[in-house]
């Protein structure tokens, strides 16, 4: 029974690992369900785009102060979890602060942890107020309804309760070396600059009680990480993760620069070249633009679930602006809630997709959303994270013209005009410079 404690422990870790690789797995494999894209080019500018905009958040910084706030949590949020290495040392060992000989380097570590912790949770209960209390109105669309509010309030409360649990638990940690009690060895004030500060909450407590409450905040600190871990892959935070391989397979192209379609580009060549030989056809008969999440590219699939549903792209659509339903937030969770359901779709049918009557276009996007987009690329000047929403735009739309012959009459118009008169405008082209033969 001595080692109950962390025989429970690594079970607990087992388990945590094995259930996250399992849902990162899942997540892997529907990303993969979309059409294959080379974006392996330019291999340095990748790395330099990843880290001035994964690592170094320069999107960020267009909004000074949801930038600063965001730094706390995020910098604090991922070194206070070094800490996690003396953590599972000493759940798996049974020991206590077990990298407390490295002096000096510990005292600073800990110290800087604690400050950060604070940092950490001023910047949370700022963003809390933000969402709940002057409601911005980029945070109370309606296509926040539902799950995705309560996901992100979720996130910021958990946040406040693990960084309380540390702090807390550093703060009884000083009564206990104090009281020279057990294992709880003295260390230097210098590494409790926070917790210091609360440790007076806990004066006249018994040993027990205060090791019980040492305890209880480790085991609450570790138990609230593993357990945040295998949150991931069902929250938006999962672009904690997402964030650097999406910013490294970034489109290097000039915005507003469409790509061509391989059939169409075929098709044109062997009406220009009568020697053009067409490569044989596929297997399967190839789709001209996107109808449903398959249809999309890899990249555009790893975009949606990298979205963190901050709104800046929506803030910022001259369409929703001028009050029209296109939101390009709720486009990029339209494709991640479609992918979810197709995924779940797979795991019920042995791997297999079965059709469901359903389609990205239809049931989660509808034509009026796809054509209020003005094709500007704010939405993807905005995105912390470098989405395309407008590329998901462009292939629903070429769906819509080249499939289905459904686009809006103005358009029809337009093309026809092109046809006929070279121009967008129904004048003749020999009436073209009548403009400068007018008194």
């Amino acid at each position: 029974m001595e080692y109950i404690d962390n025989i429970l422990f690594a079970v607990l870790l087992l388990v945590g690992i094995v259930l996250f690789a399992k849902n990162i797995g899942k997540i892997r494999r529907n990303i993969l369900l979309g059409r294959e894209i080379d974006l392996s080019n330019d291999k340095p500018l990748r790395w330099k785009t990843m880290l001035r905009v994964a690592l170094g958040q320069s999107k960020m910084v267009t909004r000074p102060i949801p930038a600063i706030l965001h730094l706390f949590v995020y910098v604090g949020f991922v070194i206070i979890n070094i800490e996690v290495i003396e953590i599972l040392i000493d759940g798996v060992a049974g020991t206590h602060r077990v990298l407390s000989f490295l002096g000096p380097l510990y005292t600073f570590l800990i110290a800087t942890f604690e400050v950060l912790a604070l940092l950490v949770f001023a910047g949370c209960v700022v963003f809390l107020l933000r969402r709940n209390v002057i409601k911005l109105k980029r945070f109370m669309s309606k296509d926040l309804d539902g799950w995705p509010r309560s996901d992100a309030n979720f996130i910021l409360i958990t946040e406040l309760f693990l960084m309380s649990a540390f702090l807390i638990m550093n703060a009884v940690d000083i009564n206990l070396q104090g009281l020279g009690y057990g294992h709880y060895e003295k260390l230097s004030e210098a590494a409790f600059p926070i917790s210091s500060l609360m440790s007076g909450m806990f004066n006249g407590m018994s040993p027990e009680t205060l090791e019980f409450i040492e305890r209880f905040t480790w085991w609450f600190h570790i138990v609230g990480i593993i357990a945040f871990l295998n949150y991931l892959p069902y929250s938006k935070h999962l672009h904690i993760l997402l964030a650097f391989p999406n910013t490294y397979y970034s489109n290097l192209e000039n915005k507003g620069k469409f790509s061509n379609l391989d059939s169409v580009t075929v098709e044109v060549k062997a009406m220009l070249d009568p020697s053009f030989t067409s490569p044989p056809p596929p297997e399967t008969p190839m789709r001209f633009g996107a109808k449903d999440v398959q249809d999309l590219t890899w990249k555009q699939l790893m975009d949606s679930y990298s979205c963190t549903e901050c709104g800046r792209c929506t803030s910022s659509c001259p369409a929703n602006i001028t009050g029209k339903l296109l939101s390009p937030r709720k486009i990029v969770m339209s494709v991640r809630d479609r992918l979810e359901e197709v995924g779940k779709n797979i795991d019920a049918n042995n791997g297999t997709f079965t059709d469901d009557g359903k389609s990205l276009l239809g049931d989660y996007i509808t034509p009026e959303e796809i054509w209020a987009c003005t094709s500007c690329n704010a939405c993807v000047q905005e995105c912390p994270v470098n989405i395309d929403p407008l590329g998901v735009i462009v292939d629903i739309r070429r769906y819509l013209v080249m499939e289905q012959s459904a686009s809006p009459t103005e358009l029809n118009m337009m093309m026809t005009n092109i046809e006929n008169n070279g121009a967008p405008w129904q004048f003749s082209p020999a009436d073209r410079l009548n403009w400068a033969t007018e008194n």
